[in-house]
Order: structure tokens, then C-alpha cells, then sequence
């Protein structure tokens, strides 16, 4: 994988993504979203990778936002497809078929903190501030923050942050609970190295169902979604993976999966 904004290296199960524009602050441009897009379309199937670590590069910024110049003389249609390009890219990340953990070491602003919000789990350093300002700069967020916001944290704390524009410590996205847990700065990246080894020894199929469980199911009656539970659990008796798991239990080892 050749890219010009990004970096990536895998240890055994797990990957590690980079976004690499320090001197930007890690800003989202056109050839970021698009290079995003193209990871996700050679990783999704990639078939020894379960889980995936999101960050960015240096310490200032996860992803400091979009890149406001490039917006500055934008026609209506040009942002309507600027717009357009990173939710198809966020949606992609969104839907990998495997575990994503964002590792926000700092900065994670309008597209910054919409695209941790697209991963499965956020964690963040203690320096990390997320926030929306659309609003301070008379526009809205608009890479799916309008969208995904009010499904992790509800409308109402939502439509406050997004309204006001005001950043928020770690601490308080914490207490919000959409940021999972927050580490010293100097932990965070191997923090979130160990908990994707934890996801990435328990079955990778299971994994992957119950992703594709949770986010279907928001979208559905509980009524529905039960039955799409029920229909997913008796899938996995279709696996290896299953016999091994069960198998393992009963004879008090650990399970050696190999997602199939």
C-alpha cells in the first residue's frame, strides 16, 4: 500500500493506520478522503487483519479537521461533493468488516472528530480535544457529524455541541460516552495496541457479526433487530470458528480461531 497522506503497518492481526500531515495538522483534503476510500477497498478483504487502529501523525493532532483554504472558494456543488467524498469514505471505515479503535492523541475537530466518530471505539489521550465548530465558521459539519453525534450521545447534548462549536476534553466526550476511555499521553497508542490484540484473539467472524448486528439494528424495531440477532447467532454455527470456540471452553484451553 503506496499512499502520499498515509502510513500503514501491520503486526500480526493488527493494523495501524496513520494519517501522515503533521505540518497540516493531519487535515482532511481531497487527497486524504481519497486515499481513504482506496485503503478501505484493499483492506476490507484483506484476510489477516481483525482489527484496526486509527490515528494520527505527531502529537498535536489526531485530525485537526477539514482543510478550510481548500473550502475558501468552493462553489455550492464543488461543497455538496467535497462533502459527498468523505461520507462515502467514513461510511467505508464505518463498515469494515472488523473492529476499528480510533487513538486520538490530540486534535479531533469537525472532520477530525467525525472521523473517530465512524470507528467502532475511541480512545484518547489526555491533551485530546474533540469538538464541532461548523458553526463558527457559519456552516455545519457535514462529513456525517449531524448524523452520527445524536446516535452515539443523544440530540440534545448533541445539538448543543454542535450549535455552540466549543471544544470538549477527553474527559467530558468521556463522561458523554462516546470516548471509550482516556489514557496519559505517552500510553495511548500502546493502550489501544493491546486492546486490539485483545479483540483480535476472539473470533473474527463473531466479531464481525455482532458489528454488523449493532449497526443494522439501529436502523430497525428492537422487534426486527431480535430477529436479525437470532438469525446471525445460528449463522456462526456454520464456522469453525464456533466448534473451536466451544470446543476450547470445554476443554479448558485457549481457542486458536482462523475465521472461518
Amino acid at each position: 500500500m503506496n499512499f502520499e497522506t498515509l502510513i500503514y503497518q501491520q503486526e500480526g492481526f493488527v493494523g495501524t493506520l496513520t494519517i501522515n500531515r503533521p505540518e497540516a495538522l493531519n487535515a482532511l483534503n481531497k487527497t486524504v478522503l481519497a486515499e481513504l476510500k482506496s485503503f478501505t477497498e484493499q483492506i476490507k478483504n484483506k484476510g489477516d487483519i481483525r482489527v484496526l487502529v486509527l490515528t494520527g501523525s505527531g502529537e498535536k493532532a489526531f485530525v485537526a479537521g477539514a482543510d478550510i483554504k481548500a473550502m475558501q472558494s468552493m462553489t455550492p456543488q464543488e461543497a455538496t461533493d467535497f462533502s459527498n467524498a468523505a461520507q462515502i469514505a467514513f461510511n467505508a471505515i464505518e463498515a469494515l468488516p472488523f473492529a476499528v479503535i480510533a487513538a486520538v492523541n490530540g486534535f479531533a475537530l469537525g472532520g477530525g472528530c467525525e472521523l473517530a466518530l465512524s470507528c467502532d471505539i475511541i480512545l484518547a489521550s489526555e491533551k485530546a480535544k474533540f469538538g464541532l465548530p461548523e458553526s463558527t465558521l457559519g456552516l455545519l459539519p457535514c462529513f456525517g457529524g449531524t448524523q452520527r453525534l445524536p446516535r452515539a450521545i443523544g440530540l440534545y447534548k448533541a445539538k448543543e455541541m454542535i450549535f455552540t462549536g466549543d471544544f470538549y476534553s477527553a474527559a467530558a466526550c468521556e463522561a458523554m460516552g462516546f470516548v471509550n476511555r482516556v489514557y496519559a499521553p505517552e500510553d495511548l497508542l500502546n493502550q489501544a495496541q493491546a486492546m486490539a490484540k485483545t479483540i483480535a484473539s476472539r473470533g473474527p467472524i463473531a466479531v464481525a457479526k455482532a458489528k454488523d448486528s449493532m449497526h443494522t439494528g439501529f436502523d430497525l424495531t428492537l422487534e426486527e433487530g431480535l430477529k436479525q440477532e437470532a438469525v446471525l447467532f445460528g449463522e456462526l454455527f456454520t464456522t469453525a470458528d464456533q466448534k473451536e470456540g466451544i470446543g476450547a471452553f470445554i476443554e479448558k484451553r485457549v481457542p486458536d480461531f482462523k475465521g472461518n
